[in-house]
């Protein structure tokens, strides 16, 4: 990234009940917020109603911000817990679509590496997250809820990566 260089990267954390957004603006090596915040489809309408929301309330942002990367969270689940990897899925898959349609390339981030770039800990607790991205940006607060800290960290991630991908 050339240091006058102005690029967005959208950062996701999927989920059918809650999935959290953000787009971080890269200005000179400066990251600074532009958007963030949640997606919450309507629990009672049923499952392709909600995946079609979820669609619509993307499709939207990435309409405004026309972000050239997007990260995603990979997919991971408890054994005792499959149930959420499974609606977890349906969410990130409708939101891989969009950005496929859309043309924008898509980077898949495990959570563990998404702390260990913003703390230094591959096993932070949320609320180490949500102190990490309150001080990276100088937030007056922690981001809530950690739906939106967890969006900003992967989009800070992926503009990150990606400076440091084209820097080689």
């Amino acid at each position: 990234m050339e240091c006058g260089e102005v690029t967005d990267f959208c950062g996701i954390d999927p989920g059918l009940g809650t999935t959290g957004y953000a787009i971080v603006r890269v200005v000179g090596g400066q990251p600074r917020i532009l958007d963030a915040g949640v997606f919450r489809p309507t629990a009672s309408l049923p499952l392709s109603e909600r995946l079609v929301q979820l669609a619509d309330d993307f499709s939207a942002v990435i309409d405004q911000y026309h972000p050239s990367m997007v990260g995603v969270e990979e997919l991971y689940s408890h054994y005792k817990h499959p149930r959420t990897a499974i609606q977890m899925g349906h969410a990130r898959g409708v939101l891989l679509s969009i950005a496929g349609q859309s043309r924008i390339p898509v980077v898949g981030m495990a959570a563990t590496r998404i702390k260990r770039f913003l703390t230094g800990n591959g096993r932070a607790s949320k609320v180490q997250v949500q102190a990490a991205i309150q001080a990276t940006f100088g937030l007056s607060e922690p981001p809530e809820p950690n739906d939106v800290a967890d969006a900003i960290a992967i989009a800070y991630c992926c503009a990150f990566e990606s400076a440091a991908q084209m820097a080689h």
